[in-house]
């Protein structure tokens, strides 16, 4: 049997793939090279474990599509994941035969949980093995060896992902939408962990914790939004604590144990594209920081977007490596971000390696408004995906098309990157990447490999007066769908491909308890809305089935503030004077980005040098290829994992494809085509002598349902 080299290095995976990218620094890459550029196509599938669960029988309709984004993790041949329900199990990871699975309830009743789940933490001390992760709003503490809840931790086992949240006592934050897609990261006793939350006024603070994992206790907080006496207070309005949400850590951490430095990015505060509210920088929001694992103490913190006017969250984990700067060895931070810029810093400090210009950019806001007259351009790495959308960049793929896609751009404004939203709109890139949720890989000698999306979205907010004015007339079941859902599916229910589904037709897929489900608890990109009350969530199921309602539509006049129903009496958030009017992608006539391709690209940059090596398309259309177009890159929600052997693989986009590619040269070297999408991270790791290659091919994002982790070995 063949065996598999170790190359040790400071970031080897080795044999296992024990924490959720990879090791604690988040490189996604292992040192096993059996399988390798000189083989790979002798790759076939070991096993594929079903982790769609059994639809109900009794069900007329087809199961509901859902994502497995889950990057699981290997630990002593033993890889732990989760299903498409957010059940936790545990394979032998050579033959993928299932030791046990958990299923997240209470009292013998499932809680009710729709959001995805991108990983699980692991933690041991000799027989006291543990894994901790996330469905809902509770944070569950498994015993790793039995599958069964660890009794010690929380309440028999559960920490309610609310705690440590609430600014004080006279705000309750308990109905609104939290959870954490994203696993926390292990510090000794300590699980530090960020949380998703809506964008809109009324997300709860975005507050890093860490919790005890052997007890369940909070251990210390970090607050994102500083309080009174912290610092970074003065770069907000004084009371701006104990109303503003988000700023928070969705996208993961990593750590750095030699110097116990945790290290993670934070997203927009709410909401997401208004910041009336919210004069100055806005610190944490939008931020690099460096925090003492043991203390939560803030070490250093590096702001990329000052006063974020739009939803330029920090997209992925930090990767943490070593490079070669100047002739001289330097530990570094690497971040890439929504808007495809890459900074590497240094790992004490904070500062850059490279130079960061700070210019000035336009100021001209809405009424009320306090856009920031500079923001940063890193001048190395190049972006690697466009900054602003000229008339130059407009699709080629047709006349027609292009023809089509002029007329929409002459409408907006596209002039700069940080153009200020505004009423009459904008064509800007950076809304669903650039860099996104599924980061990144990092090899031993200093290269980057990035997978990128390159979309232009329209933005356009409409101020409440006037959104009010057009309520007068409409049931109460269309107010609340525009006030709660529009944003994102759109006034005419259409919504904007794959981010946010079109809802036209959604009494023939989905029953109306299904409905109500997802409305309450929420899914993928889409937030709980418990804070609306049965009654309100009835109106909207109603206006969304064309059914009469017999829910008395209330009475709102032009002066109305009206925004988003009160939480209990107690809401925390505020009511922005502007809202979202139209958010969505710009495409051509049948779908296609707006722009020339590639629309999306897999790269590899050396992050000693700041240059690329290469940029090649990833994904692509069957239909535009058989027409003789080049490949063009698509749309891509997964990351890459890179090897010893030479390879860089990847799934991520909607063509369902897995693909090795050359490190060194960017070429395919091997494809296979899922039952699925994957749109998950692979891993890969060694039983037996044996080296595997794992993906989630979860399906869903638009296209066809899946359920299946499928293992790959040499024949």
């Amino acid at each position: 049997m063949i065996s598999c080299k170790h190359k040790e290095t400071s970031m080897q995976v080795g044999i296992d793939y024990p924490v959720y990218g990879g090791n604690k620094a988040g490189n996604r890459y292992s040192s096993l090279d059996q399988i390798n550029a000189g083989n790979v196509n002798n790759l076939k599938i070991a096993w594929m474990y079903n982790a769609a669960e059994v639809p109900d029988p009794n069900d007329s309709k087809p199961p509901r599509p859902k994502q497995i984004q889950c990057q699981p993790i290997v630990v002593n041949g033993i890889l732990y994941g989760t299903t498409a329900d957010l059940n936790l199990f545990a394979l032998d990871a050579g033959t993928g035969k299932q030791l046990w699975k958990f299923e997240p309830s209470k009292d013998g009743k499932r809680y009710n949980v729709i959001n995805v789940n991108r990983g699980v933490a692991y933690w041991t001390n000799g027989e006291d093995k543990r894994i901790l992760y996330s469905a809902g709003s509770n944070l569950f503490c498994v015993n790793a060896n039995d599958g069964k809840l660890v009794k010690g931790f929380g309440q028999n086992g559960v920490v309610d992902l609310h705690e440590g949240l609430a600014p004080d006592s006279d705000h309750d934050v308990s109905q609104l939408s939290v959870t954490a897609n994203t696993p926390g990261i292990v510090y000794k006793n300590f699980l530090i962990i960020g949380s998703a939350v809506p964008e809109s006024g009324d997300a709860a603070p975005g507050n890093v914790r860490a919790f005890d994992i052997l007890t369940g206790k909070l251990r210390w907080v970090f607050h994102t939004v500083p309080r009174p006496g912290e610092f970074g207070h003065d770069t907000w309005p004084k009371d701006a604590w104990k109303n503003i949400g988000a700023a928070n850590n969705w996208s993961g951490l990593t750590l750095d144990e030699k110097r116990e430095v945790v290290y993670f990015g934070t997203g927009s505060p709410s909401s997401d594209f208004y910041g009336g509210n919210r004069e100055g920088t806005n610190l944490f929001s939008d931020c690099i920081m460096a925090l003492d694992a043991a203390t939560g103490k803030m070490k250093w913190y590096y702001q990329t977007i000052h006063h974020d006017l739009w939803d330029r969250d920090i997209p992925c984990p930090p990767n943490l490596t070593t490079v070669t700067h100047n002739g001289k060895k330097e530990d570094v931070v690497v971040q890439s971000t929504k808007d495809g810029v890459i900074y590497i810093l240094d790992r004490d400090s904070g500062t850059s390696i490279f130079p960061v210009e700070e210019r000035p950019v336009p100021t001209g806001g809405l009424p009320g408004e306090h856009p920031w007259p500079t923001q940063k351009y890193p001048l190395k790495p190049l972006p690697f995906s466009h900054q602003i959308f000229t008339e130059a960049d407009i699709t080629n793929l047709s006349s027609e098309s292009h023809a089509y896609v002029l007329e929409e751009y002459k409408k907006y404004r596209t002039d700069n990157k940080f153009t200020p939203q505004n009423t009459t709109g904008t064509l800007l890139f950076g809304y669903s990447g650039g860099a996104e949720w599924g980061g990144n890989a990092i090899s031993a000698d200093g290269v980057l490999y990035q997978n990128s999306n390159d979309d232009p979205w329209i933005t356009q907010l409409i101020d409440t007066a006037t959104r009010n004015k057009e309520f007068v007339s409409l049931s109460s079941g269309n107010i609340l769908y525009l006030m709660n859902c529009a944003a994102c599916h759109g006034k005419d229910k259409k919504g904007s491909g794959t981010e946010f589904p079109n809802l036209v037709n959604i009494g023939k897929k989905r029953t109306i308890n299904e409905i109500q489900k997802i409305i309450k608890a929420g899914g993928g990109r889409m937030p709980s809305f418990q804070r609306l009350s049965d009654e309100e969530r009835t109106a909207i199921v109603q206006y969304l089935l064309n059914m009469p309602s017999n829910i008395k539509s209330p009475v709102f006049s032009e002066h109305s503030t009206i925004n988003i129903p009160d939480v209990k009496s107690k809401e925390f958030g505020f009511k922005p004077a502007y809202v979202n009017k139209v958010w969505k992608k710009l495409t051509d006539q049948n779908g296609y980005p707006a722009i020339k391709p590639p629309w999306g690209t897999l790269n590899a940059i050396d992050l000693n040098t700041g240059n690329y090596l290469w940029k090649v398309p990833l994904g692509e259309y069957p239909e535009l290829t058989k027409k003789g177009i080049p490949v063009t890159g698509t749309e891509n929600y997964g990351g890459p994992l890179a090897t010893a052997g030479g390879l860089v693989f990847i799934a991520a986009t909607p063509d369902e494809k897995f693909r090795a590619f050359d490190r060194k040269t960017g070429k395919i070297v091997w494809e296979y085509q899922l039952p699925a999408g994957g749109f998950a991270t692979p891993i890969t790791y060694e039983v037996g002598g044996k080296q595997y290659i794992v993906i989630a091919a979860g399906g869903a994002r638009g296209g066809k349902a899946g359920g299946n982790y499928i293992a790959f070995t040499l024949k």
